[in-house]
């Protein structure tokens, strides 16, 4: 029972999948196209023929085309050449796409949307059967293809192959149906469309640049009946009406789709032709299809089919490069003399010799794989192969030996055309791709990152360009990448390498001009304290605090500001071994300024009282002697520094990408910051000293002062220890010129400015002397000169009480 109940089971399954299976479509097997297996299959959609009777509709499958139901171009074979040699070409060289071999299937267009659809999908599925969403005989799965002869079959192919996302490699330009925006940069169809062909506009200056040159300021333009006409109508009559050239007509020329309509399409003949024989233009501009020059060749029987008004005459036609001089075989006889004379843009190429080798040993019996083949032979020395199903047809019999080199250059060529040789091109872009990619994978190894994950192909190389490192190559999915020079840097797609600009603070930008004028304008500043300090060197203020010191203060604040002009310029061997150990010296004197000023204000102090043993300290030596003691241990650490390791002229390549950066090297970094670091201690002194004397009751006591210029002096350097350390170039040096001038103006402002305005702005003499007696004399005074004055004051009381007793 349960074997039964279990095939019963299996039996009813297989009856519902019968019953909701889909019904597959099985189309005909290709009667044109060709085959080459390989490892990697390139894809290919050729135009050779053009059926003579089919309505285009997409709502009926489509029928077989047997031979004699189309017409075909034989110069168009030379492209399936083109292809074939290519191909093998590249198997051939042990360089390119090494352990793999190269194949290829193409199949024909049709010249219609319908079957171009038809072999994009039979590209995609080699057994020949139609799966939707499915991709058969994945192993030989295409992975490129060469687009069609035309934009417009280019155009249906991108259509279809963008769903797949399979790149499609063009050798005509798709820029005539899409304008000027390029499809690549649009998420349409077409996504994945390369060009190997240069750009239309290109070719619009040349047609301006010609006509121009023989003064054909009157033509007319002639185009093909589609997008592609009306798309160049658009874009080239405008230059023609910028650079001063008329269009006395346009006219659009029928294409020949379905030759049951040939009557109309020559009634159609018939009017263009009266309209150009009878213009004045000197030239036509002709734009159309590859195979568009036949069409022309028609004009000139229209005379003997239809009923015309004009009578011919001599016409320069101006043709464009994407149009070929090919004929279909009825026309192989006709005569020429209507395009005596035409002026034709050609397509890049170079000889290849050994192609004309491969040519001459193409044989319609040679392979069975090439349909096209027998076709092109038929068609190229008008004749029939026996074995044909066009029996009844009594023409001349191939029998494969016939001579390629004896046809007409306009139905077949044995040196490759600018077309064939976009063709060839387009076939090495790809190999050399694959093989960039397949050197990639080969040698690809794992990294590992900052937080331990693994990193692996893309991702690898998405690190390597945020890193910037300094490697190119000329694709950007391979390993084997090339460094640049120290004096280069890649650009961002690491395939080009760029030149490094100097860097260094120079006068000619803003940041080094704010910074000169700053200084000079601190240095002014400082000067005019300076002056306005020997102008009253007699007033109270000014005696109380020192006169000697207060200039020796203000002459090293205003070496201090112009200390920082070394820093800017380029660095040079003089200016180096100058910036640091000046810079130095000349803080170092100041802050021990300083210091002297702040001991003698506590000696003063404690001078005035009674019986003190400190009267014999206070005095000039004792100022001289701090200043001098102070200043001789830093001129020591500068002169160590400049025997054992001088600063430098230095290049720098590496620390900004983009910039090479001029420097002085510092030779010892130890013994530039043991120069900041006893700067700092002998500042850090003068803070304490004149914190602790900031109470000393005087109406001139410059402590407080003092004790803020300290605070905002080691502040500054302080905080310039960090920024100077995350700074790199000029700017590292604009941060130590911005902390020079903001400690100077510190000194400058805290000690000086409140004097300033004492000197400046009151009456000082009144104020002193106002408040003047022997008690505020012999208690606030700071100084030894204020100290003699309150000395000379007790004498004078004695002597007037001595007196009064008498």
């Amino acid at each position: 029972m349960e074997i039964l109940l279990i095939l019963m089971i299996v039996l009813s399954a297989h009856v519902v999948c019968l019953i909701y299976s889909c019904n597959m479509f099985h189309p005909y097997s290709p009667y044109h196209k060709y085959y080459h297996p390989g490892d990697l299959m390139v894809g290919g959609i050729s135009s050779q023929v053009s059926p003579v009777s089919e309505d285009i509709t997409f709502e009926d499958h489509l029928s077989p085309i047997l031979p004699g139901h189309f017409i075909g171009v034989p110069k168009n074979y030379q492209h399936i050449l083109a292809l074939a040699y290519a191909v093998k070409e590249i198997n051939e060289n042990p360089q390119i796409l090494p352990n793999f071999t190269l194949g290829f299937h193409i199949y024909d267009s049709y010249d219609n949307a319908q079957r171009t659809y038809q072999a994009t999908m039979l590209l995609l599925s080699a057994t020949e059967r139609l799966v939707p969403n499915y991709l058969c005989n994945i192993q030989n799965k295409v992975i490129a293809v060469i687009g069609g002869l035309d934009a417009e079959v280019s155009l249906h192919v991108a259509t279809f192959l963008d769903i797949y996302k399979i790149p499609q490699v063009g050798w005509m330009t798709l820029h005539l149906i899409y304008g000027s925006a390029p499809i690549m940069n649009d998420k349409t169809p077409g996504l994945c469309f390369y060009q190997m062909v240069p750009q239309e506009e290109l070719q619009h200056k040349g047609i301006i640049s010609l006509l121009l040159h023989f003064n054909w300021t009157w033509t007319g333009i002639l185009i093909m009946d589609n997008d592609q006409g009306e798309k160049f109508v658009e874009t080239i009559v405008p230059l023609f009406f910028k650079n001063g050239v008329c269009v006395p007509f346009i006219h659009r020329f029928p294409k020949a789709t379905d030759f049951t309509k040939f009557e109309g399409m020559l009634q159609q003949g018939a009017k263009i032709y009266d309209v150009i024989m009878n213009n004045k233009a000197n030239a036509v501009v002709y734009n159309g299809e590859s195979f568009a020059m036949g069409n022309l060749l028609w004009l000139q029987y229209i005379p003997n089919i239809e009923e015309v008004k004009s009578k011919p005459k001599g016409i320069v036609w101006i043709m464009t490069a994407q149009m070929e001089f090919s004929l279909i075989p009825v026309q192989r006889a006709w005569d020429l003399k209507i395009i005596d004379g035409t002026l034709s843009f050609t397509m890049h190429s170079i000889a290849l010799p050994e192609f004309r080798s491969f040519a001459k040993k193409q044989k319609p019996f040679s392979t069975n794989k090439d349909t096209f083949i027998r076709q092109f032979w038929q068609e190229a020395f008008d004749c029939v192969f026996p074995d044909t199903t066009m029996s009844d047809v009594e023409e001349n019999t191939c029998n494969g030996k016939e001579n390629l080199e004896s046809l007409l250059g306009t139905l077949f060529q044995m040196d490759m055309t600018g077309h064939s040789y976009s063709i060839y091109n387009a076939v090495h872009a790809i190999a050399h791709a694959l093989h960039a990619l397949s050197s990639s994978r080969d040698t690809e190894r794992s990294v590992v990152d900052r937080v331990g994950r693994k990193i692996h192909g893309e991702d690898f190389w998405k690190n390597i360009y945020k890193k910037k490192y300094h490697i190119i190559s000329s694709f950007s999915d391979r390993n084997e990448c090339s460094r640049c020079e120290d004096k280069f840097y890649p650009n961002k797609k690491h395939d080009f390498c760029i030149p490094k600009s100097i860097s260094f603070l120079t006068y000619k930008e803003p940041l080094g001009i704010s910074l000169a004028c700053l200084t000079h304008s601190f240095s002014l500043t400082t000067v005019l304290v300076l002056g306005a300090f020997i102008r009253h060197h007699d007033t109270p203020i000014v005696v109380a605090n020192n006169r000697d010191l207060t200039y020796t203060l203000l002459i090293t604040l205003l070496l201090c500001f112009l200390s920082a002009l070394l820093f800017i310029g380029k660095p040079g061997k003089f200016t180096c071994l100058l910036r640091q150990t000046t810079f130095g010296m000349v803080f170092s004197v100041a802050v021990s300024s300083v210091l002297a000023k702040t001991i003698t204000v506590v000696l003063a102090f404690m001078a005035t009282k009674p019986g003190s043993m400190m009267r014999k300290w206070v005095g000039k030596k004792l100022t001289n002697c701090i200043i001098v003691s102070c200043s001789l241990i830093q001129a020591g650490i500068c002169t160590l520094w400049l025997i054992f390791a001088p600063p430098f002229p230095d290049i720098d390549m590496f620390s900004v990408t983009e910039e090479i950066i001029l420097q002085c090297n510092e030779g010892s970094v130890t013994m530039f910051y043991c120069v900041l670091g006893y700067m700092g201690f002998l500042a850090l002194i003068s803070f304490i000293t004149a914190f602790l004397a900031r109470k000393l009751p005087d109406t001139f006591n410059e402590a407080k002062f003092i004790t803020f210029s300290m605070l905002v002096f080691c502040s500054v350097w302080l905080s310039f220890v960090p920024a100077y350390l995350s700074s790199k170039g000029k700017y590292m040096v604009a941060v130590e010129i911005f902390s020079i001038l903001t400690s100077g103006v510190g000194l400058l402002g805290c000690i000086f400015f409140p004097k300033c305005y004492i000197i400046c702005l009151e009456n000082y003499t009144s104020v002193w002397w106002g408040h003047l007696n022997r008690r505020t004399v012999k208690k606030y005074l700071s100084t030894i000169d204020a100290w003699k004055f309150s000395e000379k004051c007790k004498r004078v009381t004695s002597s007037l009480n001595s007196e009064s007793k008498v």
